[in-house]
């Protein structure tokens, strides 16, 4: 982790439109443990989905991400200002953030800088909240099958390295807070077999794929869904936890 790395310029647009939503319980769960409901720092917004949704509960949301491509694509809300800035550098006053929200984005981070960054710009009592969302069930045994294999042998080779934080579900992620536990939270969607296509397109390593090889992995995949997945069908997720690391200050010194 280092540099900003951007896999997600190019499908801004997709990413908006394709991204599952995250569940209201997460964004009251956070409501109800923040000091105050006054300003949010909500860091590598991407598309502002969930500054979108932090907005609902508190007073300003400062959402930054270090694509421009990402910003002008983010949800527009009163509450929410939007910024192009990186996660090391987000150019916010000193002791001004009561949160700090991290929404998939924290394995991209140079992270020693961003909690450097994170406890500059914490108020005393502030929090900071990091998650992630790794792979997903429709609980239909020949689905999730072609999407393992999709994950693990079609695009698997591509996968940047980061994405193995993820996959461990952000347990071996350097983080240096007073940690305390959070509850599970799950996100749902439906999915119909274009709205996948399309999710999975946004995907890193799709991406990568596609650039190296001048094909679109998706398409082959969703030939093979022909057999078990009727045009115009929509499946239902039946799991897709997130993962929570949740510290309050104070955040050791470098």
């Amino acid at each position: 982790m280092g540099e900003f790395k951007d896999h997600f310029s190019g499908v801004a647009a997709n990413y908006a439109e394709f991204r599952p939503v995250y569940p209201r319980a997460l964004f009251e769960w956070i409501a109800g443990i923040a000091p105050r409901r006054e300003r949010v720092w909500d860091c590598a917004t991407g598309n502002g989905q969930a500054a979108a949704m932090l907005a609902e509960f508190f007073a300003e949301i400062i959402a930054t991400d270090a694509s421009a491509e990402q910003v002008t694509n983010g949800t527009k809300h009163p509450r929410i200002r939007y910024a192009v800035a990186p996660a090391e550098r987000s150019g916010l006053e000193d002791q001004s953030i009561d949160v700090v929200t991290v929404a998939q984005a924290a394995h991209w981070f140079d992270l020693p800088k961003f909690y450097a960054e994170a406890r500059r710009v914490l108020r005393e009592d502030g929090i900071v909240l990091l998650w992630c969302y790794g792979k997903f069930l429709f609980g239909k045994a020949e689905i999730d099958r072609l999407l393992e294999d999709y994950y693990h042998d079609v695009v698997g080779p591509y996968w940047p390295p980061e994405r193995r934080y993820i996959e461990e579900d952000y347990r071996t992620l350097e983080f240096p807070l007073a940690e305390f536990g959070a509850p599970r939270f799950d996100m749902e969607a439906e999915f119909t077999r274009e709205r996948l296509a399309g999710y999975l397109r946004t995907w890193s390593a799709t991406q990568r794929f596609m650039k190296t090889k001048g094909t679109d992995p998706v398409i082959e995949l969703d030939g093979k869904l022909d057999r078990c997945w009727d045009r115009g069908e929509k499946m239902r997720v039946t799991s897709w936890p997130i993962s929570i690391r949740a510290g309050r200050r104070p955040i050791r010194a470098d």
